[in-house]
């Protein structure tokens, strides 16, 4: 980058930039963060300060900044082919051989690739593909999705109806009505007096069942849960919960759609959340770890099941109407393959399980008696720590309160980046896969710091 002016760039960066997922006034008042450079799980700012980035960007940098190799294949395959599209049957070498790998890698029986941009849009089309396979199969009046409170599953018009964390519908027209809300299954803040985890489950499922009796099986197409709630807290059902769920689902003809987007790529410890978790999806979404950030891109994938009446179907309509200009970029499919090698070559979906364990140790060993931790949760590089008010009562904190943001706010200063969490009072974890034991101790040090108010 050649030399410029950083105050010069925070000044328009006010004046010509709407950030996402921010606040304008925070911005106007204060001006941007500017990062400059990272390198392994490390990121420096404008201030030549460094942090250790335990958020992994937006739970994503798996392999870890600076990767020389990943930014030697976007060259390489850039000067090859820079950009040609895949609509009307057009392909390039690498989608080929991505969408081989990944179905190599994925949960049994999904067998067909769907390439986009980012998780929001990898979520958008299954919704679609789920209409359109029920309609194709002549039951055109299935067409509503159920999602679960404390969900996340984009931003789009239809993903952040998905979604089910109230922020991202407040004075938008969402969610549109397609979507069914159901309980997020979190046993430590939604279980009853008395109730053991097994009878928790139990009623989540019956919950289930209730909301397709009341809206009529033939009118639900599809049900979406991420593996485990990121940002809606790190949140794993009750042992049992896949299993009873998918059974309900095929009784009544409704898809499984697992959203991978966070889960996938090693994060917890195996290649999917899915594998771990014992979830059999019929469709999944994916993207974020799948180029480890360095280039914008997501797979979709589809049972073989599906993808035999959309080629049916097809003998009728034609082209599948759907698609994105960049579905399929070479560029991206390059490093998506180059990404993938380096988490098989170097290990770190056993990392990420081994330290992870060792991850979630340090936590319990130096939280886990603190008397504002409820609970330490997640698995692999994924963790959440529950902030409590009251840890008899399990009384989360005051949203008025602050405590997530104040948290964060005194572990940044302490040169660590967490992600607050204000819907659920958490506090979450998922640092890139390469992350070392001894930033791991820092990064627990800094946080055991932060929480001892």
């Amino acid at each position: 980058m050649t030399h410029v002016d950083i105050n010069e760039l925070k000044a328009k960066n006010k004046d010509y930039v709407l950030q996402p997922a921010s606040s304008i006034t925070a911005l106007l008042s204060n001006g941007p963060q500017m990062i400059c450079s990272a390198k392994g799980s490390t990121i420096t700012d404008s201030d030549g300060q460094s942090y250790l980035d335990a958020v992994g960007g937006l739970w994503c940098v798996n392999v870890g900044y600076g990767r020389k190799e990943l930014a030697q294949v976007m060259s390489e395959a850039s000067e090859q082919l820079a950009y040609y599209h895949t609509f009307s049957n057009a392909s390039n070498p690498w989608q080929v051989q991505l969408a081989e790998k990944l179905v190599s890698i994925a949960p049994a029986g999904l067998g067909k690739v769907f390439f986009g941009n980012g998780g929001s849009d990898a979520n958008d089309t299954l919704v679609k593909i789920a209409w359109h396979y029920h309609s194709l199969r002549g039951k055109p009046t299935k067409t509503k999705v159920i999602a679960r409170e404390q969900a996340y599953h984009g931003t789009s018009i239809s993903t952040a109806s998905l979604t089910g964390l109230g922020g991202f519908h407040k004075e938008f027209p969402l969610p549109l009505d397609f979507v069914l809300r159901t309980d997020c299954p979190h046993f430590y803040t939604r279980g009853q007096a008395g109730e053991t985890e097994a009878q928790f489950c139990d009623r989540m499922i019956n919950n289930v069942q209730q909301l397709i009796d009341e809206e009529g099986a033939d009118n639900i197409a599809a049900f979406f849960a991420e593996p485990i709630h990121a940002a809606g807290g790190i949140i794993e059902p009750p042992a049992g919960y896949y299993r009873k769920l998918k059974a309900l689902l095929q009784q009544h003809d409704i898809l499984l759609v697992v959203d991978e987007v966070v889960c996938g790529y090693g994060r917890l410890g195996s290649w999917f959340g899915s594998q771990l978790l014992d979830i059999e999806p019929d469709m999944l979404s994916s993207a974020k770890g799948l180029t480890s950030g360095y280039f914008p891109m997501s797979a979709a994938l589809i049972s073989d099941e599906i993808w035999e009446v959309m080629r049916q179907g097809s003998e009728k309509l034609g082209a599948f109407s759907h698609g994105y200009t960049y579905s399929g970029h070479p560029v991206g499919a390059a490093v998506a393959l180059a990404n993938i090698q380096l988490i098989e070559n170097e290990g770190l979906v056993e990392a990420a399980r081994d330290n992870g364990a060792y991850l979630h140790r340090s936590l319990e060993q130096s939280l886990g008696s603190h008397p504002n931790v409820g609970e330490i949760r997640g698995r692999g590089l994924l963790a959440g720590v529950q902030l409590v008010a009251d840890k008899d009562s399990k009384t989360l904190p005051d949203p008025a309160e602050k405590w997530p943001l104040k948290v964060t706010n005194a572990v940044k200063a302490s040169g660590v980046i967490v992600r607050p969490l204000p819907s659920v009072g958490t506090i979450a974890i998922s640092p890139p896969l390469v992350i070392t034991r001894a930033e791991i101790d820092r990064l627990v040090g800094a946080l055991s710091q932060a929480i001892a108010f």
